[in-house]
């Protein structure tokens, strides 16, 4: 029961920013393109990735394949963008929270292989 709770929750702080990046409003496309060298398109492909990734954490609690593939496509998201953050000099500071969902997230994806 607790592995579904986590992936909810990974799921649903990865998913509203996946739609962030999906919708580019504002300033948020310019904004990754100065300051991660991203651009939009990668933004928007980055968003989708969360979303669907999300969707199958979702839907994790139907069988072990869906967590394995929602916890692929978001950890790749959530290495990037500690990268990412890394690079432009955020330190830790900068990418906690996506350090934080990515350990979440890993944990989640290992414990699909316990029996």
């Amino acid at each position: 029961m607790l592995k579904y709770l986590v992936n909810l929750y990974v799921g649903s702080k990865v998913f509203e920013g996946g739609l962030d990046k999906i919708k580019a409003e504002g300033n948020l496309g310019e904004d990754f393109e100065s300051e991660f060298n991203v651009n939009k398109d990668q933004m928007k492909i980055a968003g989708y990735f969360e979303a669907v990734g999300s969707i199958f954490l979702f839907l994790s609690f139907l069988g072990k394949t869906f967590t394995r593939i929602g916890t692929f496509l978001i950890n790749t998201v959530l290495g990037v963008a500690i990268l990412k953050h890394l690079k432009a000099g955020h330190g830790y500071e900068g990418s906690k929270k996506a350090l934080g969902l990515f350990g979440l997230n890993t944990l989640s994806f290992l414990s699909t292989f316990r029996k």
